[in-house]
């Protein structure tokens, strides 16, 4: 990068705008003295002048007296009757007309003021550099205190400034060696009004892309859980075809190829958007009806392990939509039937109060221990692995899917030991009329 255009620290523009700020401040502030010192020194040196004129119009003398400090000339009947030494031979160089002025008299530039009574005229005179000297130390007396601590306040204005951005260049710091896979959040903290919100929503913006970091990375294996219903499904009817073609088997192929095609298109949808998305799809959905269609949907499986399965419910309606209540409630009721054995129990309860709608599964498989309910949540963690007493195969995906969406649903997840004697899942969601 070219030296010009290198970028500054805001520390080093701050630091150097507040010190050219103090330094112009204190120049202006001693011109302004100078200047108001000058006036009230030619004020008070002006009366003196006046008074010493009314003591020398009362004077006799009658001689030249030498002296330094006192320049005078003492006139009468437009004789030149008494003087200073440094006056007494410069009457023709002198304006004697009455009033105040500034003459370059024997060499000297004079502060002169003329007074006269009757035919006695008196003229004192004062150099001008006395006045200059004058107001200069009462300027340097005054300002010379400021001048000497400018320094330390520059200093200590640097100083409070590096203390003051230090959020920020830790911030930076941080930034600067941060990899770009790490999401994590940032360990920089402030409590300046300023800097606070920029950490929050920085940490907030690492949390959503990580996010769709995730929803991208875990989308193939996500989709190849989901696909394998209705590919199972296609297969059978494509068997069936070949055995005996028929035209309910047709129209099975078809119905297949539309719901594979149905969720391939949500899949993509779920791993590429935002939470925020779905919820602005919401609407009212009947729990209880959403639930009949899958153990409908899924009673072949139940017949074939000849289970027993209840349904207590209570009039319940949630808001989400059609796609992802039925991919939670329905990953949570397939592992119910998997991994129930043969001649067991499962029973689903929907109940409600006033903030909040339950939906619980239970039944009466081997359940899990508390170190594998901590697990069940990873992606391809299944319990036991392939030699599940069940025998089921899986990809161990379905529980990470239903935790993704409960997200998506601000719904609370929690699993627990049945009553029946294997698991309890239970989803708590927020009831309709939470819904703003």
């Amino acid at each position: 990068m070219h030296p010009a255009l290198r970028p500054v620290s805001i520390n080093r523009k701050l630091t150097l705008i507040l010190v050219s700020c103090l330094v112009l401040s204190t120049f202006w502030a001693l011109l302004n003295g100078y200047q108001a010192s000058m006036a009230k020194a030619e004020q008070q040196l002006d009366e003196q002048l006046r008074e010493m004129s009314g003591l020398l119009m009362k004077t006799q003398l009658t001689h030249t007296i030498a002296t330094h400090d006192l320049y005078f000339q003492i006139w009468q009947d437009g004789v030149l009757v008494a003087a200073s030494e440094r006056l007494s031979t410069t009457a023709a160089q002198v304006d004697l007309s009455p009033g105040w002025k500034t003459q370059n008299i024997a060499a000297m530039r004079l502060r002169t003021y003329t007074d006269k009574h009757d035919t006695r005229l008196v003229l004192v005179a004062e150099p001008v550099n006395k006045r200059f000297a004058l107001a200069e130390s009462l300027v340097l007396s005054a300002m010379l205190p400021l001048v000497i601590i400018m320094p330390l306040l520059a200093a200590f204005i640097a100083w409070y400034i590096y203390r003051a951005l230090r959020p920020l260049t830790q911030l930076s710091a941080e930034l600067k060696v941060r990899r770009a896979d790490d999401f994590t959040a940032l360990t920089t903290h402030s409590q300046d009004r300023e800097v606070a919100p920029v950490i929050t929503m920085m940490n907030a913006l690492f949390a959503k892309v990580e996010a769709a970091y995730l929803r991208e990375r875990y989308f193939a294996s996500d989709a190849a859980h989901e696909l394998k219903t209705p590919i199972a499904a296609l297969k059978i009817h494509l068997h069936n075809l070949k055995s005996s073609p028929s035209k309910s088997s047709i129209q099975g192929i078809e119905h297949s190829a539309d719901q594979l095609n149905h969720i391939v298109e949500q899949m993509l949808t779920l791993a590429r958007t935002e939470p925020q998305v779905w919820r602005k799809q919401f609407e009212v959905l009947d729990i209880e009806v959403v639930t009949q269609q899958l153990v409908a949907d899924m009673y072949s499986r139940i017949a074939d392990k000849d289970l027993q399965i209840s349904l207590h419910c209570e009039p319940s309606s949630v808001m989400g939509c059609q796609f992802t209540l039925t991919t939670l409630l329905g990953n949570l009721l397939s592992n119910a039937i998997k991994y129930t054995p043969a001649h067991g129990e499962i029973r689903i309860d929907i109940t409600r109060d006033a903030t909040q709608v339950l939906w619980q599964v239970q039944d009466s498989g081997p359940g899990m221990t508390q170190t594998q309910i901590e697990r069940v949540f990873d992606r391809f963690y299944r319990v036991g692995g392939d030699s599940h007493p069940s025998g089921e195969k899986g990809a161990g995906l379905g529980m990470a899917i239903a935790r993704q969406i409960c997200d998506i649903y601000a719904a609370r997840l929690t699993l627990s030991r049945a009553e029946l004697g294997g698991l309890r899942v239970c989803v708590a969601f927020k009831g309709v009329q939470d819904e703003s």
